[in-house]
């Protein structure tokens, strides 16, 4: 096997380290490409943005209609208890992606991102697909925790994208995971919203008698899953960043010594636990209380916004709804292309969290007194309020997985996405079931002389931000030392090049 030597680095004493390259691993490829391609890889970061997109849309694309769905179930005794149900059903994709996201992870580093990430976009064509022609509660919540047991993609997809750019680029990277995550989030209710029940909406197209009309919430979760397929076969496109050498114990022996980057200190091999890995256990965790609160949010919002006014809803439809997270959705395109990495660049990557943190506590205690608005008014606040809200989180978001991504060396970033994911999971799969019970809970005390109906709701999804925020500053939060760097460092720091 021909093997190209090439200059890497040079430490301070200006001593040289070698790394002996193979010409048919994909890993290499990728290091070399970055090396003499100073330029943001625009189609690889394309395909990553399809990819986390199709990853995202079936995890709040049934918000809008949960409540329907339940209610045609006919399981809930009463109309305030949908949400209790609704809850169940949302919270079962968390709760099977916190027991499967490690092992993903594990999978990723030992097998490489590609199949993972194209087994996870078939697993959506399949199961989201099933959970349209859901016929009753128990078939919806199994369905439900399948899709996000064996759908892996998320973890892997982060490690991806800060391995196939430049460091230089792996904020814009993780922009791009966390804005198509966001505009998943967004775009899926609004599908969702829109297409549910098409023959009450579309009687002129769809007749009761259709498939359409007899499985009323089939149609969004096929155009999702139609979508995954196609972001599924984009997938076999994507180079694989995982280096395939690691065997052959003088590569590897280097390897780990390139990553004593300009410093005499001691190698961050993949020896090094994870867990003991502060820096990175602290910004998961800061990471999981903001995602805690997020997916209860995105639970209670459309539960909140289809609700009658009766009880502190606004009594929308799912169209009205799918409306409002439509126009969300542009609103947080915008900020990520154009205003996130002038931000972050101002006031760094913990600050625009912290600061996107304190502005969406009083956010969201504005919420119930939106309801009391009506007409245009009501639309134009709410969709003010809808579309500020979510760029604040996909702002904190990015900055959080960005200090992931940073406090770890390739050998371990698929692992340290799936602890992750896992820890993640398990906040997100208590938002839904959790956010559910409270809303019903608020609902039955509309009376209540202490933070009446909704206000209880919001009040308690302030108290988590709150937690959130405290947790980002010292002694809890560990800034990283900047792991990221792979086999190969900036050109600037490099020798000469030579063929061996």
């Amino acid at each position: 096997m021909a093997e190209i030597t090439e200059t890497l680095l040079k430490k301070p004493d200006e001593d040289e380290e070698y790394l002996k390259y193979h010409e048919s691993c994909p890993g290499c490829k990728i290091e070399k490409l970055k090396q003499f391609n100073n330029g943001i890889p625009l189609k690889h970061f394309f395909f990553v943005g399809i990819i986390t997109l199709c990853a995202a849309l079936p995890i709040s694309s049934l918000f809008p209609f949960l409540y329907f769905m339940i209610r045609d179930f006919h399981i809930a005794k009463r109309e305030e208890d949908i949400s209790y149900y609704a809850g169940f059903v949302g919270s079962s994709f968390m709760l099977g992606r916190a027991l499967t996201s490690l092992l993903w992870g594990l999978l990723a580093d030992k097998y490489g991102r590609r199949p993972i990430i194209i087994f996870g976009a078939i697993i959506v064509v399949i199961f989201n697909t099933l959970f349209g022609v859901s016929v009753n509660f128990w078939m919806a919540l199994s369905t439900r925790f399948l899709l996000g047991s064996l759908c892996g993609i998320l973890g892997p997809i982060r490690a991806y994208a800060s391995e196939i750019c430049r460091k230089e680029h792996q904020a814009l990277g993780m922009s791009v995971v966390s804005t198509t995550w966001g505009l998943g989030l967004v775009i899926g209710p609004a599908v969702g919203g829109y297409l549910a029940q098409p023959a009450d909406k579309f009687p002129h197209i769809f007749s009761k008698e259709s498939l359409f009309g007899r499985f009323p919430y089939f149609l969004p979760c096929l155009v999702i899953s139609v979508f995954a397929l196609v972001a599924s076969i984009i997938s076999i496109w994507l180079p694989e960043t995982l280096h395939n050498h690691s065997k052959d114990k003088d590569t590897r022996d280097v390897r780990e010594s390139s990553l004593e980057v300009n410093s005499s200190e001691s190698t961050y091999s993949h020896k090094t636990s994870l867990l003991k890995n502060w820096p990175l256990m602290s910004a998961i965790m800061v990471y999981c209380v903001f995602q805690l609160h997020d997916m209860a949010y995105s639970e209670i919002f459309s539960l909140w916004a289809v609700s009658p006014r009766k009880i502190g809803g606004l009594s929308y439809t799912s169209s009205d709804v799918g409306e409002v997270l439509s126009i969300t959705g542009v609103g947080m395109l915008f900020f990520q292309l154009f205003l996130y990495s002038w931000i972050e660049a101002l006031v760094g990557t913990v600050w625009i969290s912290r600061i996107g943190a304190v502005i969406t506590i009083p956010l969201l205690a504005s919420y119930p007194f939106i309801a009391r608005l009506s007409g245009t008014i009501l639309s134009v606040v709410l969709n003010c309020a809808s579309m500020l809200k979510n760029v604040l989180s996909v702002a904190i978001t990015t900055g959080l997985l960005v200090m992931q991504n940073r406090a770890v060396s390739q050998e371990q970033r698929g692992s340290a996405n799936g602890i992750s994911m896992t820890a993640m999971s398990l906040f997100k799969a208590v938002g839904p079931a959790t956010g559910g019970a409270l809303l019903s809970w608020g609902q039955r005390r509309q009376n209540a002389h202490f933070l009446p109906g909704t206000h209880m709701v919001f009040f308690v999804l302030n108290v988590v931000e709150f937690i959130g925020l405290v947790m980002t500053f010292k002694p809890f939060m560990a800034l990283p030392e900047d792991k990221s760097s792979t086999s190969v460092p900036d050109p600037e720091s490099q020798g000469n090049i030579y063929v061996e």
